[in-house]
Formats: structure tokens, C-alpha cells, sequence
């Protein structure tokens, strides 16, 4: 069962993108979750766009987190 927060990264992703992360284990689900987080509280781009638009800043920030995954080395 996730969390508040992997519920709220969930619905900041693009429908394939959320397809992919809720495939993948709960642990998994949580660091991410946890990334986008630190992601949205750190980023002072996205405090401007959350002002605009707080839909938009957290889907911004779900996309960066998930480039930065696919950027990891294996």
C-alpha cells in the first residue's frame, strides 16, 4: 500500500510513466517518492511554477526524477 507520497508522485506521472513505476516494488515505488520530494522542495524553478500551477510543478518534478533514474548507471 503506498504511502501519501508515492500516491502523490503517482498521479504527477504521465500514464505510461506511472505504469512503469507502479510495476516496480514498493521500495522501489518509495525512494522515488522520496526523490520527488526532494526535488520539489529543493528546486527554486518549481517553487515559481508551483505558484502558476502546483499540478505543473509536480509533474515537472516526477520527470526529472524519472530522467535521472534512466541516467543512473546499472
Amino acid at each position: 500500500m503506498p504511502n501519501d507520497s508515492v500516491g502523490r508522485f503517482l498521479a504527477a506521472l504521465a500514464p505510461e510513466d506511472r505504469e512503469t513505476v507502479v510495476a516496480r516494488p514498493g521500495e522501489e515505488q518509495e525512494r522515488l517518492a522520496a526523490a520527488w520530494e526532494r526535488e520539489l522542495e529543493g528546486d527554486d524553478e518549481l517553487d515559481v511554477l508551483d505558484e502558476v500551477s502546483p499540478p505543473a510543478a509536480e509533474a515537472e518534478a516526477a520527470r526529472r526524477v524519472l530522467r535521472q533514474e534512466s541516467d543512473r548507471p546499472v
